[in-house]
């Protein structure tokens, strides 16, 4: 805001005090109505002369100036306008109409008067001050620093405008730096030098489209579509505004509408390279997509995850897209049994989108799928922290089920079967073991052999008191404590082998 209270510094020429009001001549309308040049004149009607043209371009400057006073930039500008009108040649008007109009944000054409103030009087300082002002403001430091040059060579002592070349070097300055950042794909650093570049150059559309699209680079889509729509609420013809919106919409897998923006863009804009790249890249990434899947419901499983793969090589940046690309792939992995790729595949999901529930729920099944229990509770521990849901809830107990299954002996793997063995495989897989590490086998080997030998007997006899026991089985299946069971690990399973013997 500094600026712009400086852009207008004093005022419009031509004596600005409030006792002016009072001096002012009416305004000659009726005068104004007889100069037509588009009609015949009446031959006996007198011709206004260039004195009274003069007079009256003078009062209406008059009466500009005391609505400017008054902080009416609306009505300031109607009057500027008249006396412009009538005095097309006169530099102060120019002057005081574009110090109107930068009081009004419309800075361009406050530049448009600047200049034709100074094309009319080469030595009116204000003039090119103003331009130069106007020219900071747009961004363009280059051009403000030759006029405050000028304003210089008119006024070497004017310490205004050595503070406005400060700023013009500044704003260059900020610009190299960001030019640099955004080739090594430092967004950050862009968004910081666009954010100080801005400060003496807030009309500036090219720092914002700059910085909005570096936003929306980094995932900070809200703020990235907020200040493209800021740019065309003032300009809906914007080339780069419209491309950073479909950016926006593009990154947030919005596929469809975003390709509507980067069409309207190159329309607008029909050099537009990066519209057109990302016009390319949104319409490849949706069609294939849309092939992965296809194959996908078709059960061509293979096909879908080189589709999927492809897909993944079309545009890194677009990380919404393709953190669903690879929990896709993650699925098919799991179909085809690639447990640990699709595992892979899920971290890469959730390291681009951390919010992703359904990658958090793939990588738990492919978790539990390969008995990494506890990896699995984290994961659905997470899930269910973000959202609540019975579904969640019962697949967290199933999880911490299994992890505390898992730390217990795993009777089955003692005793060599499968966790769906019938009776009989049991029994049979019992006297197997129970030959195989019965002490009696081993009594010529070293003491070290045989205390092995004998625990293993003890685990086999223990495993088998339980899986014979269909209470006890049941108890162990679903997880529960078996301490408290009243159960003879010695006896049974010795008897048991004994009948066997």
């Amino acid at each position: 805001m500094g600026i712009l209270r400086r852009a207008a510094e004093g005022g419009a020429e031509g004596g600005m005090k409030g006792s002016h009001a009072s001096r002012l001549p009416p305004p000659l309308y009726s005068k104004m109505a007889t100069v037509d040049l588009d009609s015949s004149a009446d031959p006996e009607m007198d011709l206004t002369s260039d004195e009274e043209l003069e007079r009256e371009a003078e009062g209406f400057k008059e009466q500009g100036n005391v609505y400017y006073v008054k902080k009416d930039y609306a009505e300031a500008f109607n009057f500027y306008t008249k006396a412009i009108d009538l005095c097309p040649k006169n530099a102060s008007y120019y002057g005081n109409r574009a110090a109107t109009l930068m009081m009004l944000s419309r800075y361009r054409e406050a530049l448009e008067d600047s200049q034709q103030a100074v094309r009319l009087d080469d030595t009116f300082m204000k003039g090119h001050m103003r331009e130069g002002k106007c020219h900071l403001l747009l961004g363009n430091a280059m051009a403000a620093s030759r006029c405050f040059q000028k304003v210089l060579e008119l006024e070497p002592d004017n310490s205004q405008v050595q503070q406005e070349l400060k700023n013009a070097e500044s704003i260059l300055e900020f610009e190299r730096l960001a030019e640099i950042s955004f080739e090594k794909r430092d967004f950050r650093m862009v968004v910081f030098c666009m954010d100080r570049a801005l400060e003496p150059a807030s009309a500036c559309h090219r720092f914002k489209v700059l910085k909005a699209e570096c936003l929306a680079l980094l995932g900070r889509y809200p703020e990235a579509q907020s200040v493209a729509s800021d740019i065309l609420r003032m300009d809906s013809t914007n080339g780069d505004a419209l491309y950073v919106r479909g950016l926006c919409l593009y990154y947030e897998d919005c596929i469809d509408k975003a390709v509507q923006f980067f069409i309207q863009a190159l329309r607008m804009a029909p050099d537009h390279e990066k519209a057109r790249l990302a016009c390319r890249n949104a319409k490849a990434l949706k069609a294939k997509k849309e092939e992965g899947n296809k194959a996908f419901k078709e059960g061509s499983f293979e096909e879908a995850y080189v589709l999927y793969s492809e897909a993944l090589t079309i545009d890194p940046n677009n990380i919404k897209t393709n953190a669903k690309l690879y929990c896709n792939r993650a699925t098919v992995g799991s179909k085809l049994n690639k447990l640990e790729q699709a595992i892979e595949d899920c971290t890469k999901a959730i390291k681009l989108d951390e919010t992703y529930i359904k990658a958090y729920l793939r990588r738990a099944q492919c978790y539990m799928d390969t008995e990494q229990y506890e990896e699995a509770v984290r994961d659905y521990e997470k899930v269910y922290q973000t959202e609540k849901t019975k579904e969640h809830k019962n697949l967290l107990k199933n999880a911490q089920l299994e992890l505390k299954k898992s730390k217990r002996k795993d009777y089955y793997k003692v005793l060599g079967v499968d966790k769906n063995a019938t009776e009989d495989e049991i029994k049979k897989a019992y006297r197997k073991r129970a030959l195989m590490h019965h002490p009696d086998r081993h009594s010529g080997a070293s003491s070290e052999v045989q205390k092995e030998e004998e625990k293993k007997f003890k685990e086999v006899g223990e495993a088998f008191t339980v899986l014979s026991d269909p209470k006890k089985k049941s108890r162990y299946d679903s997880g529960h404590d078996l301490e408290d069971d009243d159960m003879n690990m010695a006896s049974g399973p010795g008897n048991f082998f004994f009948q066997f013997g």
